[in-house]
């Protein structure tokens, strides 16, 4: 009797050390879900009220935006109750659609990322010829593209799912019984997106870098007035790395907001000119490689572990606990919560947005 008092009281103590845990955990979820439904539902807001974001740079932008909130909106509440009720009961049917929408929509915005990428590396290493190239249908083909490809790499799973798994099954899980698919699918959705964004990122920074400087090095050798105004249009045109009348999503455009005077130089002295010039060039390619440094970062630290476990449990080289693989999870979710602030936060047109966009809450 004693004995089995005992187990009692230690299966109760557990029961409730669980059920405050799981309440920790709901709560911390669900806040993050909330957020990374506001902050996109904001930046599609700001674009679709806001004319001066209408570019193909910023659509890019909006749809990720729109799948990163389908990710808040489909995928994560569901993966909330899961966690909370440690077992699936909303039966099959439901768990393959959710985890098909999952895969989709994660795969997805990680495409994503890679399009805006390569949005901004031709903008700047074929200005004038892209521009002309930029356009809304360029943005919808690209986007249909990142759609199609994500369905392609997430979908083949439901033809050959075990179908005779009991409906009332308490898990809802990818399966990783099929090897060649786990390396068809996570090379798909991330480790070849991850080798495109960094070589396309490298070179973005390396091309603004060698645009600064030669901004900073050769405008002395010509004609000030001249120099400048030729300067001010190209950048007109282009839109990229530039002072401009216009803003694209690009963060790296915003470095020569901060030196707008730069337009038309007052300085005397020729030398003390190139001397400035290089100073300003060097402070914008710092501030480049921080900002392309957040964008990597966070891309980097919140999907690389879980498709590091996605590798090895598909291979069979190993096991992770489900809590673990909860973790690594909502890990690659928070991505789709900070995609809004890194692609928006560098921009002073989407700030002017979302100011408007307050005040109109607040009036309401």
């Amino acid at each position: 009797m004693n004995q089995t008092n005992l187990t009692t009281e230690t299966n109760v103590t557990v029961q409730s050390k669980t059920a405050t845990e799981n309440m920790l955990i709901a709560l911390t979820l669900s806040v993050i879900t909330t957020l990374t439904m506001l902050l996109n539902s904001s930046v599609i807001s700001a674009i679709c009220t806001t004319k001066k974001l209408h570019q193909p740079a910023n659509y890019l932008i909006c749809s990720l935006a729109v799948t990163d909130l389908l990710v808040a909106v489909l995928v994560m509440p569901l993966s909330i109750t899961y966690i909370v009720m440690e077992r699936w009961t909303l039966g099959y049917f439901l768990c393959e659609i959710w985890l098909s929408i999952d895969m989709t929509c994660c795969t997805c915005s990680i495409l994503h990322l890679c399009v805006i990428a390569l949005d901004r590396y031709w903008a700047i290493t074929d200005a004038i010829e892209y521009a002309r190239k930029r356009t809304a249908k360029r943005a919808a083909v690209m986007i249909g593209t990142v759609w199609t490809l994500s369905t392609f790499i997430s979908m083949p799973p439901l033809f050959w799912r075990n179908h005779s798994v009991n409906i009332d099954s308490s898990e809802c899980q990818i399966q990783h019984n099929h090897v060649i698919y786990t390396i068809y699918s996570t090379f798909g959705a991330f480790y070849i997106p991850l080798t495109l964004i960094l070589i396309v990122y490298y070179r973005i920074y390396h091309a603004a870098k060698s645009l600064y400087q030669k901004r900073g090095s050769s405008r002395h050798l010509s004609s000030r007035s001249t120099d400048s105004q030729n300067s001010f249009t190209s950048c007109k045109i282009t839109q990229t790395f530039c002072v401009s009348d216009f803003s694209t999503s690009d963060p790296t455009t915003e470095f020569d907001r901060m030196h707008a005077s730069m337009k038309s130089p007052t300085f005397d002295n020729d030398l003390d000119l190139v001397g400035d010039r290089q100073q300003i060039s060097s402070v914008r390619e710092r501030k480049a490689a921080r900002i392309l440094g957040l964008i990597l970062s966070a891309f980097i630290l919140s999907w690389l572990p879980f498709f590091i476990k996605e590798l090895i449990v598909g291979l069979g080289l190993g096991t992770v606990s489900t809590e673990v693989a909860h973790l690594l999870t909502w890990l690659g979710y928070v991505n789709s919560l900070i995609n809004p602030l890194l692609y928006t936060s560098f921009n002073e047109d989407f700030k002017l947005a979302f100011k408007k966009l307050i005040k109109c809450w607040e009036h309401s």
